[in-house]
């Protein structure tokens, strides 16, 4: 085991050859600070969702999912930082950004007493083709941070996608639809004792997928279903 201080030395040595730099700006990053430097951390596009007050997420769903409560934790825009930061996690193996995000968002929900009923955080499931493509669910890290955070457990074992779908970005509001409805099931093999999940995505957009996902969870009898996405596109 090496000692603390020859640790910290090798770190401090570490960041002198390999700055760490800011996945917003590309500027190197000071002591204290992760992912993001002090500057774009406050201009990151919060939503202030909580799980009491109607919201944007909500709307999307009305008539169409019984959904518990909904909430986003920031506004996804065309060429903004939010996107910028899922590019890096999704496309290039900056798995830790998920965990970064996770936490920020999960210090906002510690306190939420309307996800104490919360049993599990399940993360929309990837095909297992592009998951091993990829090699990590990018909603993996952010969901399980999430969960510890509200004191629930992390299960990626109760859904399973079946259908392995192309990107969605460039499809309108039926074409996903028609593209997710089939794509995801319960897993027969995991068991289903539960009465409260939290599902969580990466992007809101139309909601088809959440949608989607959401009418398999409603095969167990008394699920309430309650969603959160990293981020949502602005509707209107």
């Amino acid at each position: 085991m090496i000692p603390k201080r020859l640790a910290k030395i090798i770190n401090e040595i570490n960041n002198i050859l390999l700055p760490r730099v800011c996945f917003g700006c590309n500027a190197q990053l000071y002591r204290g600070e992760s992912t993001l430097c002090a500057v774009c951390r406050h201009d990151v596009p919060l939503t202030d969702h909580n799980f009491v007050q109607e919201n944007a997420v909500d709307r999307i769903f009305y008539g169409r999912i019984p959904l518990k409560k909904g909430a986003s934790f920031t506004f996804f825009s065309k060429n903004g930082l939010v996107k910028n930061l899922l590019h890096w996690l999704k496309y290039k193996n900056q798995e830790q950004i998920g965990e970064f995000l996770g936490a920020w968002c999960g210090a906002n929900l510690s306190g939420d007493e309307n996800l104490k009923t919360v049993d599990v955080v399940i993360p929309v499931p990837l095909h297992p083709k592009k998951l091993k493509k990829r090699g990590y669910n990018q909603v993996a890290l952010f969901a399980q941070t999430v969960a510890e955070s509200i004191d629930a457990t992390y299960r990626d074992d109760v859904l399973v996608k079946v259908v392995n779908t192309k990107t969605q970005t460039k499809k309108d509001r039926q074409l996903r639809w028609e593209s997710s409805k089939e794509a995801f099931q319960l897993n027969p093999s995991s068991d289903h004792h539960f009465k409260h999940v939290l599902l969580v995505d990466d992007v809101i957009t139309t909601g088809a997928t959440i949608e989607a996902c959401t009418q398999v969870l409603q095969q167990i009898p008394g699920i309430e279903v309650s969603v959160l996405s990293m981020a949502m596109v602005p509707q209107g």
